[in-house]
């Protein structure tokens, strides 16, 4: 399959003309051959939305006229956009939604929202409740959402619900330096490499870039194989359209080479957490 990320700057409340950008991505990645076109998390919206978070919400629905014409894109090839999603009674969600054949496939909702340090999201978002996989036509995939991918237990959930593709999105600013490169940045590098390598899976990682109330997005979208090579990465702190060939036959290769799913043994880890929880 041929992957896509839309590494992009948002217009903060603008939903229209985030939109506009979302569409004319997913008509540029189409003729460029892609099959798949992952945006950053919500990439319709921005990310310090704070009281104006109920202004810009909307519901995954195939009449909201916000989704209505990502669908008739998706017809052309599969897209993850970010929104800020509202429910029938008013709870609003950080999440992402698989769009394919003029389809939503499925919507995750954030569930680890960060409040500690820079971030305030648990103030003005109410927080998903599950992890699943999700089938497409590409395979089953798992969607995780920014912090979602820094709690082991999340791809660990999806990988057992049968992902083997990760598709995972964010708006992480940066924070901290290193020799070459910003330490979170490093840090996000390392933890999807180590998830691709320990799940033998698939990792793409698409990361917003620009700047939102002293907040500096970085960038650095990556894809990581099953082996935990890097395979694809976009510059840091620039617009940028990666495309990348993902050859779906190395999940056999690998996991011949590497039975790491065949041995584990999500019975024991059961029985463990309900030895510990029930302390």
């Amino acid at each position: 399959m041929n992957l896509a990320l839309a590494q992009i700057n948002t217009k903060l409340g603008d939903v229209n003309a985030n939109l506009e950008k979302h569409l004319t991505l997913a008509k540029e990645a189409a003729q460029s051959g892609a099959d798949l076109l992952i945006f950053p998390e919500l990439s319709l919206t921005g990310y310090v939305l704070q009281d104006i978070a109920a202004d810009v919400a909307c519901p995954a629905s195939e009449t909201d006229p916000v989704f209505k014409p990502l669908l008739d894109a998706s017809r052309s090839l599969d897209l993850l956009v970010g929104f800020v999603e509202v429910d029938t009674r008013y709870r609003f969600y950080i999440s992402a939604a698989y769009l394919s054949g003029g389809e939503i496939v499925h919507v995750h909702r954030k569930v680890h929202l960060p409040t500690y340090g820079i971030f305030d999201e648990s103030r003005y978002f109410a927080a998903g409740d599950s992890f699943k996989a999700f089938d497409t036509r590409f395979g089953r995939v798992g969607a995780l959402i920014c912090e979602d991918f820094w709690h082991v237990s999340s791809p660990y959930l999806l990988w057992m619900d049968g992902a083997d593709l990760f598709y995972l999105t964010s708006a992480s600013p940066g924070r901290g330096i290193t020799d070459e490169i910003l330490g979170s940045a490093q840090w996000v590098q390392d933890i999807n490499r180590a998830y691709a390598g320990l799940f033998t899976s698939f990792f793409a990682h698409s990361n917003r870039v620009g700047f939102e109330d002293g907040l500096n997005f970085f960038g650095g979208s990556t894809v990581y194989d099953p082996d935990g090579r890097q395979i694809a990465r976009a510059a840091y702190n620039d617009e940028a359209l990666t495309l990348c060939e993902i050859d779906l036959a190395q999940l056999r290769r690998t996991r011949t080479r590497l039975p790491l799913l065949r041995d584990e043994n999500p019975e024991m880890v059961q029985k463990e957490l309900n030895r510990i929880l029930a302390k």
